[in-house]
């Protein structure tokens, strides 16, 4: 048999043990699986899979009982997911962590009993990754980012830092089907703003510069820079944004820290150390269909100044005031 062939059915045998299984072995060497839908180099993620290593050990994960993790990286491609998917699959993981929407799909094809603990994912109901967010049923749990509907706060907040904005292009990737439920949620508020929107698929560097290039032709322009728009073209939109003057918020720390105006959501990394505690009960037999789908409790608002200055933009003192950050 072919290596592809072999991991399919090893694939095949592991999604058919039932659940208590993975939890009566105590005398091997337990094993996570971990997939995560951006590149190896982000720093983002590599600090959440720190904290989810950190957290493992305080729980006891450690010395003798440290379990074995297997870490794949997706790169925002939906081929390098089914691959990495069914690879972790056939090398019998205990539990896998899988960060994002296009990981947990990709997984939950391969298998319905291995369980999945899912960190940053925006829609799990809607997505279909889970039955409800009380009672997700099946072999999938986890962490929300947030509830779809807060994407319409990231265009109040452009409006409020950008009080003459008529016109917003929201960038993500097609491949993240959270997207057209982020998308639907700023339309319904930019009716009540008076902002027309505009949807902007963006895969690579060339297309994003294209798109914005035409869209900044019109004055009074701005950008919802979404979370998978910002992993597919790898911080290029920041210098874009800054050379053609479009104010722009952004769903990831890290653009605000390397340029970009302004941030609003919640922190990513701690959805590691939350992730942490659910694998370490899963281990120790709870089922994922009786752990409930949790959402953020609080998020962080982060605004740039520099980059505000350079736009040519005034910060309101209001929205100073409610900043949880501000960079001089």
């Amino acid at each position: 048999m072919r290596r592809r062939e072999v991991l399919a059915a090893l694939g095949a045998t592991a999604a058919s043990w039932p659940l208590a299984a993975w939890a009566q072995q105590p005398d091997r060497t337990q094993r996570i699986g971990v997939l995560i839908n951006r590149p190896a180099t982000d720093r983002e993620s590599q600090a959440g899979v720190a904290a989810f290593q950190q957290v493992s050990q305080q729980l006891g994960w450690s010395g003798d009982r440290s379990p074995r993790i297997d870490i794949r990286w997706g790169e925002n491609d939906a081929d390098r997911h089914r691959k990495y998917a069914a690879e972790l699959v056939a090398l019998a993981a205990d539990v896998i962590l899988a960060s994002g929407t296009p990981s947990v799909a990709a997984l939950q094809q391969v298998t319905r009993t291995l369980p999945i603990v899912f960190v940053s994912v925006v829609d799990p109901v809607g997505a279909g990754l889970v039955d409800s967010l009380a009672r997700p049923g099946g072999n999938t749990t986890g962490f929300m980012l947030f509830e779809y509907s807060l994407s319409g706060k990231w265009l109040e907040l452009l409006k409020q830092i950008s009080p003459r904005l008529k016109r917003v292009a929201v960038l993500r990737n097609v491949a993240n089907i959270s997207g057209l439920a982020e998308f639907g949620a700023i339309q319904a508020v930019a009716q009540q703003l008076g902002v027309e929107v505009r949807g902007a698929i963006v895969s690579d560097g060339s297309e994003i510069e294209r798109a914005i290039a035409a869209f900044a032709r019109e004055p009074n322009g701005g950008l919802i820079v979404t979370g998978s728009a910002s992993v597919a073209v790898q911080g290029r939109i920041i210098a874009l944004a800054e050379r053609h003057k479009l104010p722009a918020v952004y769903t990831q720390r890290s653009d605000v820290a390397a340029g970009g105006l302004m941030f609003y959501g919640p922190d990513r990394v701690d959805q590691f150390r939350h992730a942490a505690r659910y694998v370490d009960r899963i281990l120790k037999g709870e089922k994922p269909a009786d752990l409930p789908v949790q959402a953020p409790s609080k998020y962080d608002l982060v605004i740039n100044l520099k980059a505000a200055k350079a736009l040519g933009l005034d910060v309101p003192a209001t929205l100073l005031g409610r900043a949880d950050e501000v960079i001089e």
